[in-house]
C-alpha cells in the first residue's frame, strides 16, 4: 500500500484509495522481503557505555525464527498473549516479530512501569509468557503469583537468571527457520494501551493491517518516505505507538536502518550527539522533547543531516514549531492521533501549506470532522470533537475484554477521540484541549495549550503546564504551574511578567491568575503532561 504520486495534498487526496488484503503478516513486510541482501543494516544499538553494534536484517529474521521456535516450544500458540517488558533494543524488535511471525499476540509494556502497571497487563492479557531485561526481573517475580496465566519468563540479558529462561542460551538451542503464521489482517498483532491518565487502562487490540493503515500515512508525513538511505531514531520508547510504528516498523517496512538507544531518561544535549553521530535524516521529536532541546546552546551541538522532523502526541504551538524550522534548517512535520488510531491528521510541508499552531489536514485516505456530542458535523470555526470516520485500517479493532467502552468511543460511524477542536475555512484542524482539560471561567470554555504555548515564549519558561481549579464566582480560574530555565530564578516578578506576557499575546480571560513554580511536572511515559494529576492535587490540597 504506497502513497499516491502527487504534486499537492489535493491531488493525493484525489488519486487515494485504500487496498487491503486479506492475508498480512507484519514480519513479512518489515523483515522477511529484507534479509536476502545480507548487508542490509536494519538496527544500529547504542548501548549506555557508548559501544555500537550493527544487526542485519538476516540477522534479525534468523534469531527472531529461532524465538518463534522457542515461544513454540513452550507451548505458547497462535492467539497467546506475550508481554514485551524492554527497552528500546534489538531484543525488543526481535521479541515482537517473534510473535507476529508464530500469531503469537505481543503486549506492549515500558521498563518505567512499576509492579502494579505490570501486572494489571499480565493479567488483563492472560499473558503466558513474559519477555523482559535483568533489570525488571525481580518486579515480575514479585507479582508473578497474582497472574495465574504466566507460565514462563525469559530474560534477554542474564545468562542464568533464577526461575527463568535466559534468551539467547534457550533459542540457540532452536532452529534459525521458520514458517511464518498466514495471519489474516484482521487478526490480532499486538495489544497497547491507553495512556492511563484516567482509569486503568484499557487494552487496544491492533490487528496486522493497523501497519498497511499506517505506510502511507507516514509516507505523507515523511515526504515519500522513508527512502532508501534514511536513518530513523526517536528517543520515543518502542512500548508505545510512536516508537513502534512510526519509527521501527515503518522504517523497517521501507527497509531503512533503525537506530536504537539506551538511554536512562531524556537528555536533549545526547539527542543531539546521536543525531549527529548516527547521520539521522527522519526523527520523531515529541513537543515536550522539542522544549527540553530548546534548552541546549545552538552552538555546542553538532551538523545535523535531518531530512524530515515529525512531532506530534499534543499539540506542538507555533512558538515551538518555529523554533524547530529554524534549529533544524527545515520546516517541521506536525502528525496529531492517538493509540487507537494513528496519524490521523497531519502536514507535509512541500505538499501543503503549513500553519503552525494548527494540526494541519486529515491524512490522505482519511475523514475527519469536529463533530458534536450527537456526532453532527458542526459549521467552521465552532469548537467539537474531533473525530476520524471508521472503517479506517489504522484504526483499533476494539478493547481487550471491553464492549461497552468501545461502543462508548464511538458515535455512529465517528471514532471520538476525547479531543476538542475547530476547523476553519480553509479546512486546517486547530486542536483546543482535551474534553477534560477545557477550562470553564466567567462564560468562557478555554483551553490550555493556547496559553501554554503563550507562557513558552519567555526564555525563561522551560516547561508549562495550564489548568482551571475551582473558583466560587468564576466556576474556575486558570492556574499555571511552571518550571522555570537553568538561567531564570522563580521570582513574583517573573510571574508578573508571565501573566503580562498572556495578557499581551492572547486575551485578559486567559492571563492566569494564579502561577505556582514546580521543579518537575507530572507526566505519562510518553511525555505528555497529565493535567488531570495537576488538578487532583490542587483538589487535595483544598484549592
Amino acid at each position: 500500500m504506497d502513497l499516491p504520486v502527487g504534486d499537492s495534498y489535493e491531488d493525493i487526496c484525489r488519486k487515494f484509495d485504500w487496498q487491503i488484503p486479506e492475508y498480512f503478516n507484519i514480519a513479512d513486510a518489515v523483515c522477511d522481503r529484507w534479509a536476502d541482501d545480507a548487508d542490509r543494516i536494519a538496527i544500529t544499538h547504542e548501548s549506555l557505555d557508548g559501544s555500537i553494534k550493527h544487526f542485519t536484517f538476516a540477522e534479525i529474521k534468523r534469531y527472531s525464527n529461532q524465538l518463534a521456535n522457542l515461544l513454540r516450544s513452550l507451548g505458547v500458540a497462535q492467539g497467546d498473549r506475550a508481554l514485551i517488558l524492554l527497552t528500546q533494543s534489538p531484543e525488543c524488535a526481535i521479541s515482537h516479530l517473534a510473535c507476529f511471525k508464530s500469531g503469537v499476540v505481543s503486549c506492549l509494556a515500558s521498563v518505567l512501569f512499576g509492579p502494579d502497571a505490570i501486572e494489571h497487563r499480565l493479567s488483563s492479557t492472560e499473558a503466558k509468557v513474559c519477555i523482559t531485561n535483568k533489570a525488571n526481573l525481580q518486579k515480575v517475580q514479585n507479582i508473578r503469583s497474582l497472574c495465574p496465566s504466566l507460565e514462563h519468563i525469559v530474560v534477554v540479558d542474564d545468562e542464568s537468571p533464577t526461575n527463568a529462561l535466559s534468551l539467547w542460551a534457550a533459542i540457540s538451542e532452536h532452529p534459525d527457520d521458520f514458517d511464518n503464521v498466514k495471519t489474516r489482517s484482521e487478526d490480532t498483532a499486538w495489544i497497547s494501551f491507553t495512556s492511563g491518565t484516567t482509569g486503568q487502562p484499557k487494552g487496544v487490540l491492533m490487528p496486522h493491517r493497523v501497519l498497511l493503515g499506517n505506510k502511507p500515512l507516514f509516507e505523507y508525513y515523511y515526504d515519500y518516505g522513508p527512502r532508501d538511505g534514511d536513518t530513523l531514531w526517536s528517543p520515543a520508547d518502542w512500548a508505545w505507538i510512536a516508537g513502534l510504528i512510526n519509527i521501527l516498523l515503518v522504517g523497517w517496512y521501507s527497509g531503512c536502518r533503525v537506530v536504537s538507544t539506551d538511554m536512562e531518561g531524556f537528555n536533549p544535549q545526547a539527542a543531539f550527539r546521536i543525531l549527529g553521530q548516527h547521520d539521522i535524516t527522519v526523527s520523531l521529536l515529541t513537543p515536550t522533547v522539542l522544549k527540553l532541546m530548546r534548552q541546549i546552546d545552538s552552538d555546542a551541538s553538532p551538523e545535523l543531516q535531518l531530512r524530515v522532523v515529525l512531532s506530534g502526541g499534543e499539540a506542538v504551538g507555533k512558538e515551538l514549531a518555529l523554533w524547530a524550522d529554524e534549529r533544524f534548517g527545515l520546516t517541521i512535520s506536525e502528525g496529531f492521533g492517538q493509540t487507537e488510531c494513528n496519524g490521523m491528521i497531519g502536514t507535509n510541508p512541500r505538499l501543503m501549506e503549513v500553519r503552525h499552531g494548527s494540526l494541519g489536514k486529515a491524512m490522505p485516505g482519511s475523514v475527519c470532522a469536529i463533530v458534536d456530542d450527537d456526532g453532527n458535523e458542526v459549521e467552521r470555526g465552532v469548537q467539537g470533537n474531533i473525530a476520524i470516520k471508521r472503517p479506517h485500517p489504522a484504526m483499533f479493532s476494539g478493547y481487550l475484554n471491553n464492549p461497552e467502552a468501545t461502543a462508548s468511543k464511538f458515535i455512529d460511524d465517528w471514532m471520538i477521540t476525547g479531543d476538542l477542536g475547530e476547523q476553519d475555512a480553509d479546512g486546517f484542524l486547530w486542536f483546543h484541549g482535551r474534553t477534560d482539560d477545557v477550562i470553564t471561567s466567567s462564560g468562557y470554555r478555554i483551553g490550555p495549550t493556547e496559553i501554554e504555548d503563550c507562557l513558552l515564549k519567555s526564555p525563561a519558561v522551560q516547561l508549562a503546564a495550564v489548568i482551571g481549579v475551582p473558583d466560587e464566582t468564576r466556576t474556575e480560574i486558570i492556574k499555571a504551574f511552571i518550571v522555570v530555565s537553568e538561567s531564570a530564578e522563580p521570582t513574583e516578578t517573573l510571574a508578573e511578567s508571565l501573566k503580562e506576557l498572556v495578557r499581551e499575546h492572547l486575551a485578559k480571560h486567559e492571563v492566569p491568575k494564579l502561577i505556582e513554580f514546580v521543579d518537575s511536572l507530572p507526566m505519562t511515559t510518553t511525555g505528555k503532561i497529565m493535567r488531570r494529576t495537576l488538578r487532583d492535587q490542587e483538589i487535595a490540597a483544598g484549592n
